[in-house]
């Protein structure tokens, strides 16, 4: 190789290291900016806690999908609807609903139905909270379920409108399990009833304890 070559070889400038540097700090920067973003948004979804006569569970809420499902539903939390209402359909391997009726089966009254926000982004998995209705469409009102296993079948679209998903167990699903394991039978005309009643004791908001 020629002195002519040697001078000619390339070589990374300091400018081009500098610019190197500046530019992944910079990625780095709004990859951190990124996931503080994602945390800020968890953080603000709202939370409630619903205590059992079987134990607590944490559900954080998605008002982002689900607005109205997420309004309605805290809806009768704050007025205290839930207090003493039982879980009065309970099939292991599928799910667990309550949120209707008192422990002498006697259905509470409730609001207007609302309208039905089932949506492939959020899909019946196991952990999920959902409306439960009618064969309308858009007949709920406060009855709920938690799904026990991914009941893909329920999901908009699959065979028809789907049920409306609009939060997720993130605390205490071994609490809905232990009530999926709890012994049911036939009673006032309805199947599935848990033979020693499922009291849902309180379901409050999260932030509002905290206060």
């Amino acid at each position: 190789m020629t002195s002519a070559q040697t001078k000619n070889s390339v070589k990374p400038s300091l400018t081009v290291i500098r610019l190197f540097i500046a530019t992944a700090v910079a990625a780095l920067f709004s990859l951190g900016a990124t996931a503080a973003s994602a945390q800020d948004d968890s953080a603000a979804l709202p939370k409630v806690r619903v205590e059992t006569s079987e134990g607590a569970l944490e559900i954080t809420l998605r008002p982002d999908v689900a607005p109205e499902t997420v309004e309605n539903f805290l809806t009768y939390v704050d007025a205290g609807f839930y207090e003493g209402t039982i879980f009065h359909r309970v099939i292991p391997g599928f799910m667990i609903q309550g949120g209707g009726f008192n422990r002498n089966l006697q259905r509470q009254t409730t609001g207007e139905p609302i309208t039905n926000e089932a949506s492939p982004t959020l899909k019946n998995l196991r952990g999920t909270i959902a409306m439960a209705r009618t064969n309308d469409p858009h007949s709920a009102t406060s009855q709920f379920f938690i799904n026990l296993v991914d009941n893909h079948f329920l999901n908009a679209g699959v065979r028809g409108p789907g049920y409306a998903v609009f939060g997720r167990v993130t605390d205490g699903m071994g609490v809905a399990d232990t009530i999926a394991g709890k012994p049911t039978g036939f009673r006032n005309g309805m199947a599935d009833v848990p033979v020693e009643p499922i009291i849902i004791q309180r379901i409050s908001r999260l932030d509002q304890d905290a206060e």
